[in-house]
């Protein structure tokens, strides 16, 4: 069993990139992966503003990070980059805490205007953090209905979704069995 890290970089109470994460976390699980779900709502607001990158809180993060055999970063889409908070978030956490592992990238917005900030904004940060960037997905609000068990509502984009978190799999069990035979 491996343990995946779904981080969210949403503020907002009920989002629907959260609920996206959400239903790939449950995914996961179907696929026998212990699934750890952080929200940036949960991080004591104090550590992220002030810098505390030695807070328990924060270096409970960067464990499981480290620890985790996959990655998925999601936000929605603010001002054409992903939310302030993440940004916030990923400053304290260690230049290299997402070292070799595959990091899936999902970004929600309102438009297909933004569809390029993934590209623009969220991977470059995530490959500083020495990541591994999978082609991610961005997913239009209008294909998510938050009020449901899957909330992606567009066959089309669940089905490109499923692909790209199968790959995903793929990825986190192949670098999982060349550790074991290393």
């Amino acid at each position: 069993m491996s343990e995946i890290v779904v981080l969210s970089g949403s503020p907002s109470e009920f989002s629907r990139s959260e609920q996206v994460l959400k239903y790939l976390g449950a995914l996961l699980q179907q696929e026998y992966f212990s699934v750890t779900h952080i929200s940036v709502k949960d991080v004591p607001a104090e550590d992220v503003f002030q810098g505390k990158f030695d807070s328990p809180a924060i270096q409970e993060i960067t464990a499981l990070v480290q620890n985790a055999k996959g990655i998925i970063v999601g936000s929605p889409v603010y001002k054409g980059a992903y939310s302030g908070v993440l940004k916030a978030l990923l400053d304290i956490l260690p230049q290299d805490v997402l070292k070799h592992k595959p990091v899936l990238p999902l970004m929600t917005g309102g438009s297909p205007s933004h569809l390029l900030a993934i590209e623009y904004a969220l991977k470059p940060v995530l490959a500083t953090l020495k990541g591994h960037n999978l082609k991610g997905l961005y997913l239009l609000d209008s294909q998510i209905d938050k009020q449901q068990e899957n909330p992606i509502i567009d066959a089309d984009i669940l089905q490109r979704t499923k692909k790209q978190l199968q790959y995903f799999i793929e990825i986190v069990n192949r670098q999982a069995s060349a550790v074991f035979f290393t």
